[in-house]
């Protein structure tokens, strides 16, 4: 069961708004979705609704550039749960971010069923969950080492593993074959000294 089942999208692209909101209408009925085009009209949505679980923040709005939004937001409300919505691939950027707040980074160019996946896992993760590119989730945990030491692919499969996501996802996500998904996932597994995807999951939560 969701905690909070509500969903403000903050992107300036109304497409974009529209095919999201689809997206999770006709994938998961029980998640409600608010829209604001702009980081004034996010503030006021968030403000108005105590029940926002995610807010999915453009990182570059109108009013708004680079991680000026984000910092903004959680400034103003510090609890909400902001996930960066992002075309740049900026480790710089995307490490800020983290810095910020940001309970995770998604890329625009990932598989719309990944993303809607991702925000889900993200409503029902309390902690927030693993994110994208760089945002490992075993910060508290004494495997955090053994994270650190993968490479940028294997962090991205591990991010996606643990979104929930099979290796057919996985490779359409990843423009990977189904083969080379399971050797990284293999990789990754013994990487972090588990037996099955279930127990390094079990580590993130």
């Amino acid at each position: 069961m969701l905690l909070r089942r509500r969903v403000l999208i903050a992107d300036d692209h109304a497409l974009l708004r529209v095919g999201l909101q689809a997206l999770l209408s006709a994938e998961h009925a029980d998640v409600e979705i608010d829209e604001a085009s702009c980081l004034q009209d996010a503030l006021e949505v968030y403000q108005a609704h105590s029940d926002i679980g995610l807010v999915l923040l453009d990182l570059n709005m109108g009013d708004c550039r680079g991680l000026q939004g984000l910092r903004q937001f959680k400034e103003r409300f510090p609890e909400a749960r902001v996930a960066v919505f992002s075309a740049t691939q900026d480790q710089f950027v995307i490490q800020q971010a983290q810095a910020l707040g940001a309970v995770a980074y998604i890329a625009k160019s990932t598989e719309p069923a990944i993303i809607s996946k991702m925000i889900v896992a993200l409503l029902r993760s309390e902690a927030g969950g693993s994110g994208m590119a760089g945002f490992p989730g075993l910060t508290r945990s004494a495997g955090y080492d053994l994270v650190a030491e993968l490479g940028p692919r294997q962090l991205e499969i591990l991010d996606l593993v643990l979104f929930g996501c099979t290796n057919q996802e996985i490779s359409a996500a990843t423009h990977l074959s189904i083969g080379t998904v399971k050797n990284y996932v293999s990789v990754v597994l013994l990487a972090l000294d588990v037996k099955s995807r279930s127990h390094l999951i079990s580590l993130f939560r």
